[in-house]
């Protein structure tokens, strides 16, 4: 599961085998070491529960939940649904929070992509700055 925290703003993306996981079990999760110590870890998760709020999170020191609906869950792992997004305020505050289906890079390697949900745009790659090669959009080549 990657985790992308830019500004106010949160996102997880998640492979097939850990969407397979997550409605097993109900719970995945992370953890990084930053050194040494039993503190210096930080976990986050993603679960999903009988809770009424389809996306919402729970922090507390060391450990970020993100907790769906487990209606939710289901309905974004047997669809076609990209992911789940909500905006959290709490006075001037705002947190912008996802929580997507891992796709395939166009331009990555195989290693890249592995265990991502295929990319419904395949077939449609752009060039990126400083590429020298052509630009396929579609099926055809410009």
């Amino acid at each position: 599961m990657k985790l992308r925290i830019k500004g106010d703003s949160l996102r997880l993306r998640v492979s097939q085998c850990e969407m397979a996981r997550l409605m097993q079990s109900r719970r995945i999760e992370e953890t990084i070491q930053f050194g040494a110590e039993s503190d210096s870890r930080f976990s986050y998760a993603l679960e999903h529960t009988d809770a009424q709020v389809e996306i919402s999170i729970r922090y507390r020191p060391q450990e970020l939940t993100v907790v769906l609906s487990t209606l939710a869950a289901r309905r974004w792992a047997e669809g076609d649904q990209v992911g789940i997004y909500r905006d959290i305020h709490a006075g001037n505050w705002k947190l912008s929070l996802s929580v997507e289906k891992d796709f395939a890079c166009l331009d990555g390697s195989d290693e890249d992509n592995n265990d991502t949900f295929p990319n419904p745009r395949s077939g449609t790659v752009c060039k990126g700055p400083g590429s020298n090669g052509p630009e396929v959009l579609g099926n055809s080549v410009t």
